[in-house]
């Protein structure tokens, strides 16, 4: 295991994190484009260290149903409430004509999760993919759900709407659910993504997970080989890093060098493209990752 002692006050990123990053110009146009449609976004709300970079090219992740969740995973810095305020039945709309506005041809929709509702807010997800669909038919669209606590109907109503890569992230290895995502279920996540390609074999599945919460890689290894054997397609591994002292600890950080260990697991279990890097996350460059997915159609 590549690990990098962590400082007392594990606050100190190692030298591989420094970077430039674009001006704010085109950040701040896609800010404002978003801001006038009443949107949310994951970018900001789970202080995303890449929001600045992909804002200027103008990829944003929105992020569905408000920005309050009914879930308490302690690595996410999106707020929390047991009952968070009502759909607004404008969204779908307003975000296709963010996405027009935008000039964007491939766009990645999120959500929190909203337990309280029924169906979980499956039902936004398919009117905002038929919102998108009318507006522009070429439009490539990634959705990255939460759950739905496992209902199957659930889980078919985002299928039958047919966005091009459906996405569902592990997170983290099953030793540390407890802490980590409390009211997951690690099985239950590997169900809804193997449902999602039986359902629909032409939609590319992906999963993503975070490293240095205290798994060992010998069980990011296993993980893999459980996304595998559930047909997953597309895999994405990066580096945690704690959005505030509240949250989750910073257990180690992993080299590049791991990473591109990871990378090579990765690929030699079967998955159809494989993004691995520190600041790696699930939607980070998701166009390009698709792209390299479709590349290699033979790869399982």
């Amino acid at each position: 295991m590549a690990v990098v002692p962590i400082s007392p006050d594990r606050q100190r990123l190692p030298a591989w994190f420094k970077r430039s990053l674009p001006d704010h110009g085109t950040s701040a146009e896609t800010n404002a484009i978003v801001r006038s449609h009443g949107l949310v976004t994951v970018c900001e709300e789970a202080t995303c260290p890449n929001r600045q970079e992909c804002w200027s090219k103008k990829a944003a992740t929105f992020m569905l149903m408000g920005d309050t969740c009914t879930r308490t995973c302690t690595f996410c810095d999106v707020k929390y409430a047991r009952v968070p305020p009502p759909l607004d039945p404008t969204e779908p709309q307003r975000l296709a004509d963010a996405v027009g506005e935008l000039g964007l041809r491939f766009v990645v929709v999120t959500s929190v999760n909203r337990d309280d509702l029924p169906g979980h807010g499956a039902s936004h997800f398919a009117a905002t993919i038929a919102a998108l669909r009318k507006r522009d038919s070429a439009l490539l669209i990634e959705v990255l759900t939460p759950d739905f606590c496992g209902d199957a109907a659930a889980i078919s109503t985002v299928v039958t709407a047919r966005p091009d890569v459906y996405n569902h992230n592990l997170e983290t290895i099953p030793r540390l659910y407890p802490t980590v995502r409390p009211q997951a279920k690690y099985q239950r996540s590997l169900d809804l993504l193997k449902s999602v390609k039986a359902q629909d074999p032409t939609i590319l599945t992906k999963s993503g997970i975070m490293v240095g919460l205290g798994e060992t890689d010998d069980e990011v290894r296993h993980l893999m080989d459980d996304l595998v054997a559930h047909n997953v397609d597309i895999f994405t591994i990066g580096q945690y890093l704690r959005p505030s002292l509240e949250h989750h600890d910073i257990i180690r950080f992993v080299t590049p060098e791991q990473f591109s260990i990871y990378e090579t697991w990765g690929k030699a279990a079967g998955f159809k493209y494989v993004a691995s890097g520190p600041y790696v996350r699930s939607s980070y460059f998701a166009e390009e990752v698709m792209a390299g997915a479709i590349a290699m159609p033979g790869k399982r």
